[in-house]
């Protein structure tokens, strides 16, 4: 064993065979304090880059959605605009649909519009707004409709927009039709007395709380908010028989009943005009504008940096969902193809 203090000289002088001794050094442990600067310093950068693309977004110009090609002549100098509406009719969906037809509308090389509908309906307001927003569109440039897997109650609402000039294509698996309006409701009372759940709140007024799924509803409650709904009802009506040349009021009473229909089925009942697919919508439209060569276009609203970073984490956070659970008690006026509210994908 060679001693340490022993010089190496006086060691190959005594003709022993000299040993390397390695020592491995474990290295000091962070403490606490180091990692909490640490994580400290990572939310901090987060916290100034979320305010830097917060001043960014607030200051920069929106140019809207992006146009993205679609099929025909890329090279072509007219356009056909695609504008989808897919899934549930809500925000914040909404405003990008909005914002599509604004685009179309005041983009003078769109010659015309083919409206791609694949929506089981949505919110009452939000379709009306939809509508509304293609009764100026139609006005500037010719539509033609393509439906596909569904086109129901607020999907075939938002249909009309085009006019009654308009041509109603639909696949031949597509679902339409579905005229009516609902407010989704479960009456948990009988759950509620079984657990001793009582319902007290304080309100101002008798219908304050109407709609509370811990009590049955009154006959004056039901009248008030059947009143409510016919309205939403009549004005459904309304819309399709003021754009469909094939149906006048007395026929969409008739098939005003919720019932969906088949594509065959609806184009028995004058619902639609033609089975078929979207590129035969638009040829159809092609042949109207008188265009063999077109360019045709979608448009894509690309999310926001905010949106992609804190989207997934904000989604997580308790008072995120504890906001989405009130909300979902919130009386929802719904021209919508099922008995509960439904979940957006678009």
């Amino acid at each position: 064993m060679i001693d340490p203090s022993q010089p190496q000289s006086a060691v190959s002088a005594a003709g022993t065979q000299p040993q390397v001794i390695i020592q491995q050094v474990q290295p000091p442990r962070r403490s606490w304090v180091t990692r909490f600067l640490f994580i400290s310093l990572v939310f901090s950068m987060l916290f100034n880059f979320s305010l830097f693309s917060q001043v960014q977004q607030h200051f920069s110009v929106s140019t809207g959605p992006i146009e993205r090609f679609h099929s025909g002549d890329a090279l072509a100098e007219n356009k056909i605009a695609v504008i989808e509406i897919s899934g549930t009719i809500m925000p914040p969906f909404t405003g990008k649909i909005l914002r599509a037809i604004k685009k179309a509308t005041e983009d003078d090389l769109v010659k015309g519009v083919l409206l791609s509908i694949d929506s089981p309906g949505g919110l009452v307001a939000d379709s009306h707004q939809i509508y509304h927003e293609l009764t100026k569109l139609r006005k500037k440039k010719p539509m033609v409709v393509a439906m596909k897997r569904i086109a129901a109650s607020g999907g075939y609402y938002v249909a009309m927009g085009a006019g009654e000039n308009a041509k109603i294509f639909a696949e031949p698996t597509t679902w339409t039709g579905s005229i009516g309006v609902i407010i989704p409701r479960i009456d948990f009372s009988e759950i509620a007395a079984q657990y001793g759940i009582k319902p007290d709140p304080l309100k101002t007024g008798k219908f304050k709380d109407t709609l509370s799924p811990f009590r049955p509803l009154t006959a004056e409650e039901r009248d008030l908010w059947m009143h409510i709904l016919d309205d939403s009802f009549t004005r459904f009506k309304n819309v399709i028989s003021e754009n469909r040349k094939t149906l006048d009021a007395k026929k969409v009473v008739e098939l005003a009943t919720g019932e969906v229909f088949t594509s065959t089925d609806s184009l028995k009942n004058g619902l639609i005009d033609e089975i078929g697919f979207e590129e035969d919508a638009l040829e159809s439209l092609k042949t109207q504008l008188g265009l063999e060569k077109v360019r045709v276009i979608n448009y894509y609203t690309q999310p926001t940096l905010m949106e992609v970073l804190l989207g997934s984490v904000q989604a997580q956070q308790p008072e995120t969902m504890w906001k989405t659970l009130l909300e979902a008690t919130v009386p929802k006026a719904m021209y919508y193809f099922s008995w509960a509210p439904g979940i957006p994908t678009w």
